[in-house]
Order: structure tokens, then C-alpha cells, then sequence
């Protein structure tokens, strides 16, 4: 499990839809890009909607449309002197080779690579670009079907793949999202303890409810949450606890 360069193959994966895998994706991204100083790439292998080209998409023509965005966007471009990094789409099965391929081909080293993998472990070559991921994250929420379905395929995961040959696997990380702060809901007590029992690591920081993770950037916006092009307004992040979940991610990634 010992890496062999400093780049690192990162999945925010989950078998249940609705979860927040490919919102994650795109917004722990972008900060860490953007305002963190790493060079990030991400592979869009969710085929066929390919939801954060889409989204790629949709923030250029937000940018454009909205003045408060195109401000942010030239400001950012004058203190950082970065492009936006790229979003590229690839099938599950050929994830690894093309990512091979663009690190190969790069003029700037890149630091993490953020791979949107399909929610089904039917999907060809699915299990096999896992464990070439080096750290997994899977959020859950207070549903027994989502919890149920995750721990199931974290225990693959974690007594599976981790323990085979040639594996990069280095951490596989649940954690709570669309927490509601106003309810005490007793599933997470008890399936944290769940968690614990079945050795599998459940991170500290819970995010909560908010719907800017549904959102996208609109025109009449004047602050930035799910954003491709730009990271999260930093008061938004405190408010649902991101910036508490990107320190421990950071934590768990050893940066």
C-alpha cells in the first residue's frame, strides 16, 4: 500500500443516490484548489449523466451571467494565478489508465486526483479502480436503507479489497451528512457504535442539513457554495461545518 508518488487518487463513493457524493466532489475540490494551494484534477467516471461536467457547464455560463460571480472569478485568477482545474470524463473501467495518461502529460504536478465513481458495484471495473484509490470517503445519512446499504459495501471495502494484493487503499472513511440539528435522531448514537463494532472509521465532523448543497450557482446569487470554479463562501462553510470537515479530511490525508 506503500505510494509510489505524491499524487492522490481520492473517491467520495457511496451505493445509494441522493447522498451528496458528487457534491462533495465538486466543492471539497475546489477549495482545496482554490483556496488550500493544491493542483487538483477531477475524473467524471459516473456514466452516462456525467453530473459534474454538467455542473462544469452550468458555472461558466453563471460566471458569465452573474457580475458578482465574474468579479470573484478575476479576483481569484489575480491573487492565486491558477486556472480552473480540469473536469474529465472517462468510463469507470479506463479510470486509472487516463489518469496515468494526464499525470503523465501535466505541465504542473498534480496533488489529488478526485474520481466521481458510479453508485453500483455492477458497473465494469468499478471494484478494481477502487483499490487503486489511496483514501475513500462515503457519506451517510439517518436512513437505515443508506446506512444499511453503506456499511455493507464499506465492509467489502475494508475486508475485501483492502486486503488484496497490489492495493492502494489507505483509509476508508464514513461520515454523516444532511444532519439536522434541530432533531436528535437516536440512529446516530447507535450506529456510530455500529460503525466502531465493525472496525471501520467514522469521521468526527458532521455536516449539516443545508439546501446550498442542492444548489446550484444562480444569476441573481451574490455568494458561492457549490461552485466548480470558485470554492464555498467561507461563513457558509462554517455555518454547516465544512470548514471543521475539511480539516479532518486534510488530517486523514496526512497534507
Amino acid at each position: 500500500m506503500e505510494r509510489k508518488n505524491k499524487t492522490l487518487f481520492i473517491a467520495f463513493s457511496s451505493q445509494k443516490g441522493g447522498v451528496g457524493k458528487s457534491t462533495f466532489t465538486a466543492i471539497v475540490a475546489s477549495i482545496m484548489h482554490y483556496r488550500m494551494g493544491y493542483n487538483v484534477a477531477i475524473f467524471d467516471c459516473d456514466y452516462p449523466q456525467y453530473s459534474l461536467s454538467l455542473m462544469r457547464e452550468r458555472d461558466m455560463k453563471a460566471v458569465m451571467q452573474n457580475e458578482a460571480f465574474k468579479k470573484l472569478a478575476h479576483r481569484q485568477f489575480l491573487t492565486i494565478n491558477k486556472k480552473a482545474y480540469p473536469v474529465l470524463q472517462c468510463r469507470a473501467d479506463e479510470a486509472i489508465k487516463q489518469a496515468g495518461d494526464f499525470l503523465a502529460s501535466s505541465t504542473v504536478p498534480v496533488d489529488l486526483i478526485f474520481f466521481d465513481l458510479p453508485g453500483t458495484v455492477n458497473t465494469p471495473g468499478i471494484l478494481n479502480t477502487m483499490t487503486r484509490m489511496h483514501h475513500i470517503f462515503s457519506p451517510i445519512t439517518a436512513d437505515r436503507v443508506v446506512i444499511e446499504s453503506t456499511l455493507t459495501f464499506t465492509d467489502v471495502l475494508t475486508n475485501v479489497l483492502m486486503k488484496k494484493d497490489g492495493t492502494s487503499i489507505e483509509t476508508i472513511s464514513l461520515f454523516w451528512n444532511q444532519v439536522d440539528g434541530r432533531e436528535k435522531s437516536p440512529l446516530y448514537e447507535f450506529y456510530g457504535k455500529v460503525i466502531t463494532d465493525l472496525g471501520q472509521q467514522l469521521m468526527k465532523t458532521q455536516i449539516s442539513d443545508s439546501k446550498r448543497f442542492r444548489k446550484e450557482s444562480e444569476a441573481e446569487a451574490k455568494t458561492v457554495f457549490r461552485s466548480t470554479l470558485l470554492p464555498p463562501d467561507e461563513r457558509l462553510m462554517k455555518a454547516c461545518h465544512l470548514d471543521l470537515f475539511i480539516d479532518e479530511f486534510i488530517r486523514t490525508l496526512k497534507l
